[in-house]
């Protein structure tokens, strides 16, 4: 009878800011998607020197695991939008703002809900047909709700610069 212990797998530790080849790849693959979503895997593979497969398995691989969603997004600034407002909310003691979160993210002109430190616990973006939604909204949603005690609305007047995509380099996590 062997009782000798297998041999301890080595482990390597990576630094951070080192990434393997397969990384590296997943990386360049999303770079390019990040530019335009509907480029061909055949085109993505060409300009990387893989094949198409090789590029499809990666991508579905990606969305599998949850790394990669690939969606069209509309640009409030360029749309017919007539109202776009952030509002500032101060949640009750009695509620979480993730309770407040998901009850104002089921409104579809709810565009955005950040939860942030300060005078504040929430910060909600909201884009309008006309500006009489707004008002409705907030008749609705925020004034005489429980779960909030109090708000600040501000008017977006002009949008100078609508980012809508994080334009980084994007890193796979070590």
């Amino acid at each position: 009878m062997n009782l000798s212990r297998k041999p301890e797998v080595e482990k390597t530790v990576r630094q951070r800011g080192t990434h393997s080849v397969d990384e590296r790849l997943n990386s360049e693959i999303v770079q390019m998607l990040e530019h335009d979503g509907r480029t061909p895997f055949s085109e993505i593979a060409q300009k990387l020197g893989v094949s198409e497969g090789t590029v499809r398995n990666r991508v579905n691989a990606m969305k599998d695991a949850g790394l990669l969603r690939i969606v069209a997004i509309a640009d409030p600034a360029a749309s017919e939008y007539k109202a776009d407002a952030m509002i500032c909310l101060k949640v009750a003691p009695s509620v979480t703002p993730q309770m407040v979160a998901q009850r104002l993210g089921e409104v579809p002109s709810v565009v955005y809900i950040l939860w942030v430190t300060g005078r504040f616990d929430l910060m909600v973006e909201l884009v309008c047909d006309e500006p009489d939604d707004l008002t409705t909204f907030l008749e609705e949603h925020i004034h005489g709700a429980d779960d909030i005690v109090d708000s600040e609305v501000m008017l977006g007047l002009k949008n100078f610069k609508n980012q809508f995509l994080l334009k980084r380099n994007w890193e796979p996590r070590a």
